[in-house]
């Protein structure tokens, strides 16, 4: 079997592992996914055992990413840090005398 390998199925292809583990990206899914080298991709797994492979965004690529998006809120994260925590402890101390009730 050579390197790589086109099996009849256009969304398929073969490649060769080495002994590190090492295999390449063929360029046409490194085009599709967006994927430049040196470069970074996430596999993943899904609950039926289908491993996917998804392009991992560079800091440069995410770069304003936050800014593009519209605050949802005026409030500082600080702030609702402390509201979340306080609610948290309000919540433990309720559940914590209706179990010594």
């Amino acid at each position: 079997m050579s390197k790589s390998e086109q099996p009849d199925d256009s969304e398929k292809e073969v490649v060769a592992v080495s002994k590190h583990g090492q295999a390449t990206i063929p360029k046409r899914f490194r085009d599709k996914l967006g994927i430049d080298a040196p470069g970074k991709v996430l596999f993943r797994e899904t609950d039926d055992g289908t491993v996917i492979v998804e392009h991992v965004r560079s800091p440069s690529e995410m770069r304003g990413f936050a800014a593009r998006s519209d605050a949802t809120t005026d409030t500082p994260a600080t702030e609702i840090l402390r509201e979340k925590r306080e609610q948290d402890r309000d919540d433990r101390e309720a559940q914590f005398s209706s179990e010594n009730e």
